[in-house]
Formats: C-alpha cells, sequence, structure tokens
C-alpha cells in the first residue's frame, strides 16, 4: 500500500471515531452466553427484534443447563419473532448441550472452538470474542462489508475476504473498534439502498462516491 493510501485510510478511520467513539454493540447482554445466543438470534434480524425477546428467555433461562430444558417447538415459540426460528431454535439447544458436555457450561474464548457450534460462523464467534472477552477481532456483517467496500476499506466480493483485507488495512488495536464505526455508518448514512453521500463525513475519501461522480 503507497503512503497515500495509508493516510486516505487513516483520515476515514480517524474521522469515523470522531463521529461515532464509544459506539458498541446495541444486543443486550450480561455475559458470553447471553451474547452468543443473542448473536445466533440476530442473524437475519434486527437488534432491536433481539432485544424485544431476549430478557424475558435470559430471565427464565439464563444459562445453557436451563435452556435445554425446552424444546425445539417451545424455545421456537418464544424466539418466533426473530425468523427462521425453527433453525435458530436447533443450533441454539446443540450448542447449549455441546457447552455443557465440552466446556463446562461455559462459551468457549477461541475462534475455532466456537465456530464449531451450531450456528456460529466467524462473524458471530469475532462479535462475541470482541464483545464479551475483550479480543481484537472484526466481525464482518452485511454493514461492514458493504460499507468497507465502498470506502474502499477492502476490494473484497465476500465476507471473508474483507474480513481478511481489514485486518491487513486497520491496526489491530482499532479492529473492534472500528467494526462498530462501520456498523453505525451503515445504519446511520452509509444505507443499502440509498446511502446519503450529500450528508457524508467520508463523501471526499469515498471510492464509492468519486467512482460515481466520474461515471
Amino acid at each position: 500500500m503507497n503512503k497515500a493510501e495509508q493516510n486516505r485510510i487513516n483520515e476515514i478511520l480517524g474521522l469515523l471515531e470522531e463521529n461515532y467513539k464509544g459506539a458498541g454493540s446495541e444486543l443486550k447482554y450480561k455475559n458470553p452466553f447471553e451474547l452468543l445466543i443473542a448473536t445466533i438470534l440476530a442473524a437475519q434480524c434486527t437488534d432491536r427484534q433481539v432485544n424485544k425477546v431476549t430478557p424475558d428467555l435470559f430471565a427464565e433461562y439464563p444459562g445453557p443447563e436451563e435452556m435445554i430444558t425446552l424444546t425445539e417447538e417451545e424455545l421456537g415459540a418464544i424466539i418466533h419473532s426473530c425468523g427462521f426460528y425453527k433453525t435458530k431454535s436447533r443450533n441454539i439447544l446443540q450448542t447449549c448441550r455441546i457447552l455443557l458436555a465440552e466446556y463446562g457450561g461455559q462459551v468457549p474464548d477461541d475462534l475455532e472452538s466456537l465456530t464449531k457450534l451450531p450456528g456460529v460462523g466467524r462473524k458471530t464467534a469475532n462479535v462475541v470474542l470482541s464483545n464479551a472477552f475483550g479480543r481484537d477481532a472484526i466481525a464482518v456483517d452485511t454493514h461492514v462489508h458493504r460499507v468497507s467496500n465502498r470506502l474502499g476499506l477492502a476490494d473484497a466480493k465476500d465476507v471473508l475476504n474483507t474480513e481478511f483485507q481489514l485486518m491487513e488495512n486497520i491496526p489491530k488495536h482499532k479492529w473492534s473498534a472500528a467494526h462498530h464505526w462501520l456498523i453505525f455508518h451503515g445504519r446511520r448514512v452509509c444505507k443499502a439502498r440509498k446511502p446519503d453521500c450529500e450528508n457524508c463525513f467520508l463523501q471526499h475519501l469515498c471510492k464509492y462516491r468519486n467512482k460515481n461522480l466520474n461515471a
């Protein structure tokens, strides 16, 4: 990467931090188990909807030992409004059984172990590692993938390569924070169907914006 490109990326990161300083997960949780379950539920569902479901769920079933007393149908009825409830119910209960059988009921704190759990891909695992365990990680969801590629922080067609490129282009100690900055920017400004380029504080640095202006 040449110096000009590095300076451009550094300026983008600086402006994101300035505008979204303190940004964090919008999922409500008290411990790694709650975050793991909430993140599984958040697949193709909004954090706001998940937060409507989880308080009552966790109040009655606070850990894997309590949650496996539910049948798939019973759990499905509770999480129905989060979508794909049959698959999520099955994955959550299988995950709870594995946590009890292999990890003493605790959520593992490494990527390899987490991604072996049903319903847990790299994105979910990185969310848990970053937010619950304080590890440096970039969780690439649709917002992060879209915004980082529009800005030119990455140039990838899939989330995995976007993640790897962001890990190269962003200083490690900023990975977790940058993940949240990009999500906030994607939800508030750089929306999927109609990005608000005119009111974006990054427009002078954005490859997507400059490409459209010069098209």
